[in-house]
């Protein structure tokens, strides 16, 4: 099991793994232009050669910056990867300064076993939910907004 920053020739496969979960209404969808284009905020886990995880670390505010299409192929949860993934991209974040990484979630109790916090979503600014236009759940945004102070 590898865990590393993506690379352009992984985005089709963060791009399955992601449609996988957006067609169940699990998370947003990307285009693969808008994946090329944060191809550098994403981490991969990768096994046998086989992107089997992602996730990435946007930078959004002065010290803020949020965990988003952070997703594992369902044949391999449980095994650690989530973990991984999201404490590659919380170190990314301390590196970079970053107070505060917040997620909007359907994994609330995933999320709570790596510290993270449920918040009110007006804590969050304005900017974070410019993405949300695109959301087919918008505007009446179910997800769970969570926070992590680092």
């Amino acid at each position: 099991m590898i865990i590393r920053k993506a690379t352009v020739n992984d985005i089709p496969g963060i791009k399955n793994i992601i449609d996988h979960y957006a067609m169940q209404g699990k998370m947003l969808p990307r285009s693969l232009s808008e994946l090329y284009e944060c191809t550098r905020s994403f981490y991969v886990c990768e096994i046998n050669e086989k992107i089997v995880g992602c996730c990435a670390l946007q930078v959004s505010w002065e010290n803020m910056a949020e965990v988003m299409s952070f997703a594992v192929r369902t044949e391999y949860r449980g095994k650690g990867i989530g973990t991984k993934l999201i404490n590659a991209g919380l170190k990314e974040a301390k590196c970079l300064n970053i107070k505060d990484v917040f997620t909007l979630t359907y994994a609330v109790p995933f999320f709570q076993k790596q510290g993270f916090e449920i918040i009110d979503k007006q804590l969050l600014p304005h900017k974070v939910w410019s993405g949300c236009i695109k959301c087919p759940k918008f505007p009446n945004c179910d997800e769970v907004p969570m926070l992590k102070s680092i």
